[in-house]
């Protein structure tokens, strides 16, 4: 299964990549929409596939997000968060498109001082909801964020990766708090840092990318005894702070992996019960019903009807 690098970006829009930009550390560039849209056109739709690269956009016109587990139908004015983790589809519904984008790789952020990585921040986290609808005033206040990144990206100013990631950082801490204040639970003690600890957990297990792959943390109780802590005490931390159980995490996160998987690779049913850690296939099939109310084989073919 392919991952869409940087480059390969640049050569889906028709634009050069810019040399220069790899004397930094990382990748980050800002494009206007409307300029992505004409190479967009050009080179025919845009793939459903995973990045290596995170993505910020500021969405003006009528457009629709494609998931492996939902569309999401943007009506106007949107901020989009896409991350490496989770694959998208985006297509424009009308010829009336603007707004900016910048793209930027995980290690760019690195220097950054907010002391967590990019997957740890709400924003980013794959069960949070990654499209926000917008007033006319956010549109302008996140326009003057991009022109400046225009700006800046362009300058000589010796330091103006550290102001880039500045503008960047500053995106996030828009589109969070935009979010429900459930979802920006905190690190401030020992039971919220747990939860924390949890979700990191299970984020470093995916995506899947190849047959080698295996899941081996399963259970609320595989989680428990990695961290240390009893699994009742986990399953009451992340209940308290997240609102949902430590099972329905897990099984949430497994399932839309197990959805990407189904619409993004060609592996059989069986190969991809045992990628997400079932050593029956039966016991694969059954899980993801109850999730969906769809077979494994049924999902996939519902994809191409």
């Amino acid at each position: 299964m392919s991952i869409k690098s940087v480059e390969q970006f640049y050569q889906d829009i028709n634009v050069p990549f810019p040399e220069g930009l790899k004397k930094e550390i990382g990748h980050f560039n800002v494009f206007q929409i409307d300029d992505f849209i004409r190479g967009l056109r050009e080179k025919g739709a845009m793939p459903y596939n995973r990045r290596s690269y995170y993505k910020i956009s500021l969405i003006i016109g009528k457009n629709r997000a494609e998931y492996a587990d939902k569309v999401i139908d943007i009506e106007e004015n949107a901020l989009l968060f896409a991350t490496p983790h989770i694959p998208y589809h985006y297509v424009p519904q009308d010829a009336n498109q603007s707004g900016y984008f910048c793209v930027f790789t995980p290690e760019f952020m690195l220097k950054s001082k907010t002391g967590v990585t990019l997957d740890e921040l709400p924003i980013f986290r794959p069960e949070g909801y990654p499209i926000f609808k917008l007033t006319a005033e956010d549109v302008e206040e996140l326009k003057s964020i991009f022109r400046k990144m225009h700006r800046e990206i362009a300058s000589d100013y010796a330091f103006k990766y550290d102001l880039l990631r500045n503008y960047v950082l500053e995106l996030i801490h828009f589109g969070q708090k935009l979010q429900p204040a459930t979802a920006l639970y905190s690190t401030h003690n020992a039971a919220t840092r747990v939860s924390s600890l949890f979700l990191e957990l299970l984020e470093r297990q995916f995506p899947i990318d190849t047959l080698h792959q295996k899941l081996n943390l399963r259970t609320a109780k595989d989680y428990a005894e990695r961290l240390s802590i009893h699994v009742n005490h986990l399953n009451k931390v992340v209940k308290e702070n997240m609102g949902r159980t430590t099972t329905e995490i897990i099984s949430n996160r497994v399932v839309q992996e197990a959805k990407i998987l189904l619409r993004q690779t060609d592996w059989n049913i069986s190969e991809i019960a045992f990628s997400l850690g079932f050593e029956e296939v039966a016991h694969f099939s059954n899980f993801f019903k109850r999730q969906t109310s769809l077979s494994p084989v049924q999902f996939r073919h519902s994809l191409v009807s």
